[in-house]
């Protein structure tokens, strides 16, 4: 399998848990590396790999694809000069500050010839993939009103400083905000228009810390909402159809496995406690039907896959950079929609 060399712009959280090891364990990448300011930690982690101290290092080496996981107000920076330097790119989420700068990169990608992919890896979840099921299924009819919801309890402000500066890029609407909108977006299409209403709710929070954005189509309305004060936490997914409904609560456990240590494609990765199972209520050939739903397994692994595919095969990303600006283009509409306070159409 051909390979593709990889490096990351940086090793803390994100590159040492959500990237480095499917990198490793995929035939079809080799990591090169990762660009570490301070701490240097990838080098005890993997053999044969680099500590750039600066990117314009990590620029000039030999790398084919640069992950850039950094904060988010940099991601537009470092993804347009690694493009620059003729690599191509993932992006973690959020893509960017704002749909412009999503914009420029992909024009640049194009011109460039090369790949341009946000790493949106909750749509391989398996509560989500569990969700997509259930619609496939066609078992709640007609959709009418749905909510997404990605609650946690945590009042206290994040230690990483990045988080709370309030900066462009800093607060949840991009950080919980842009995976579940995204996955709005993959369930039901881009809205006809946006409402948000975004707060402030932890004891000296610079950054919006809680959400609530209506999305608008013809036929339904999809509710996508988050906080830090949910300490009893509702379904995370709640879908009311004309025939019947549909409740899940987030299980995901490749994040906690990955924490643990875990190598992704051991046995039993990705798969949750039975007790996290779905809940399906509708109506069969003229039955009422009340039953649980087996949730699919969750797994990283594939983004990874398909992206190498499109990178080697030059096959469409696994998530697309026009994917990635309507995310943003809707994240700009919520953030107008709560300076002004009123509806905002796409």
């Amino acid at each position: 399998m051909q390979k593709i060399k990889t490096a990351l712009l940086s090793y803390g959280t994100s590159g040492k848990i959500f990237h480095a090891p499917f990198l490793d364990l995929h035939e079809g990448f080799e990591l090169t590396g990762a660009w570490e300011r301070s701490k240097k930690n990838i080098q005890n982690d993997y053999s044969g790999v680099k500590s750039y101290d600066t990117l314009e290092e990590l620029l000039a080496d030999d790398s084919e694809l640069a992950i850039v996981n950094t904060p988010v107000d940099t991601h537009y920076e470092y993804a347009k000069k690694c493009l620059e330097a003729g690599k191509h790119v993932l992006v973690e989420k959020a893509f960017t500050t704002n749909a412009s700068e999503a914009e420029e990169l992909h024009e640049l990608a194009k011109t460039k010839g090369l790949k341009l992919c946000v790493y949106q890896n909750r749509r391989w979840d398996s509560d989500f993939k569990t969700v997509q099921k259930v619609l496939n299924s066609k078992a709640l009819g007609d959709i009418v009103e749905v909510e997404i919801y990605f609650d946690r309890y945590n009042p206290q402000l994040s230690p990483k400083t990045h988080k709370e500066t309030g900066e462009p890029g800093a607060g949840i609407l991009w950080d919980l905000g842009s995976h579940i909108l995204d996955q709005a977006l993959q369930l039901f299409g881009y809205p006809q228009a946006v409402f948000g209403d975004i707060r402030k709710t932890r004891n000296g929070s610079k950054i919006g810390d809680w959400f609530d954005i209506i999305l608008y189509y013809e036929d339904k309305r999809v509710r996508a909402k988050a906080g830090f004060f949910m300490r009893e936490p509702v379904p995370s997914y709640i879908l009311h159809g004309k025939k019947g409904s549909f409740l899940k609560e987030r299980g995901d456990v490749q994040e906690d496995e990955l924490k643990e240590g875990k190598k992704p494609g051991t046995e039993g990765w990705g798969i949750e406690p039975i007790e996290k199972s779905g809940f399906l209520h509708t109506e069969m050939n003229g039955e009422e039907i009340k039953k649980t739903i087996t949730t699919e397994q969750g797994n990283y692994y594939e983004l990874f896959d398909l992206l190498h595919q499109s990178i080697i095969h030059d096959k469409p990303e696994p998530v697309t950079a026009e994917e990635g600006i309507k995310v943003m283009k809707v994240i700009d509409a919520a953030l107008n929609s709560n300076k002004l306070k009123q509806v905002i159409q796409l």
